[in-house]
């Protein structure tokens, strides 16, 4: 981490936090009620948020002091120390987008279909859940409730590059609103191995800077070990601060949380620490 970052980030505070929300979740996930009470294992006040949907992934909340320029509104992957899901494990809920559109008479290249890259896939070990067309999405997936229905069907979607300027028109705002299931690009053009780039891809998250000042990141799942999203925090804030104009200067603060938690603050710029830089 940056030497900069490195004098303003508590990593004490980031390790309290981590600590004090694992162990909230596991205490969650032993009862059958729904508390929402971090005061025991935390002081700090609730964040205010938007509505949430449940689910098991540690997000990195991040909040501006000024909305981002609007070139700055497209995602940036940033790379994690620590994978919260892998291809390789057969319970990794992932589905893949791949580009079936047909190619130009002057491309050589012939277009993918499902039988194709699931061969491939297996062939190199990945486990995929789902593969499903660019078209096939295009035609069947119209309606709000077929869309919704795919959002949450999968943990994680993946989707060639080369259609990912597509896909918020086709995906809709469910995806794209909170920015928890934002595609993660992967290069799937020519023969070389996949299991490298979709390895990759599961062991990044991406930065979606919108029209307002908050936004999230995915940097983590409960079940994962303290000091693994510890490294993620750290290696995530890194990653941020390298695409947010003033980089730290310009961030008012970073919270920690899950879906259905209380948001718990590892980095905050208050007024009177801004006085005295």
């Amino acid at each position: 981490m940056a030497s900069t970052t490195m004098a303003k980030i508590n990593e004490d505070q980031v390790r309290k936090a981590v600590k004090a929300l694992l162990k909230w979740k596991k205490l969650q996930s032993k009862k059958t009620h729904e508390p929402q009470n971090l005061n025991s294992l935390s002081d700090e006040e609730e964040n205010e948020e938007d509505e949430v949907v449940d689910d098991n992934f540690i997000y990195l909340q991040l909040t501006l002091k000024k909305i981002p320029p609007k070139e700055l509104t497209t995602p940036h992957k940033i790379t994690l120390p620590n994978p919260f899901l892998h291809p390789l494990e057969s319970f990794a809920n992932i589905c893949l987008i791949i580009d079936d559109r047909p190619r130009k008479p002057h491309n050589s290249k012939t277009k993918l279909d499902v039988e194709t890259v699931q061969k491939k896939l297996k062939s190199e070990g990945i486990s995929i859940t789902k593969v499903l067309k660019f078209t096939k999405l295009k035609s069947e997936y119209k309606s709000f409730d077929s869309k919704l229905d795919l959002y949450g069907s999968y943990e994680l979607f993946l989707a060639d590059k080369r259609v990912m300027n597509l896909l918020p028109g086709l995906l809709g705002k469910q995806f794209y609103k909170k920015k928890r299931k934002v595609p993660v690009p992967v290069d799937l053009r020519g023969n070389s191995s996949w299991k490298e780039e979709i390895e990759r891809a599961c062991s990044s998250t991406l930065l979606c800077l919108g029209s307002g000042t908050c936004s999230v990141l995915k940097i983590g799942r409960g079940g994962m070990e303290n000091g693994e999203v510890m490294e993620n925090v750290l290696a995530a804030i890194d990653g941020i601060i390298e695409f947010v104009p003033k980089k730290l200067n310009g961030v008012r603060a970073f919270h920690l949380k899950f879906s259905d938690s209380l948001a718990l603050p590892v980095y905050e710029d208050l007024p009177d620490q801004s006085a005295k830089q």
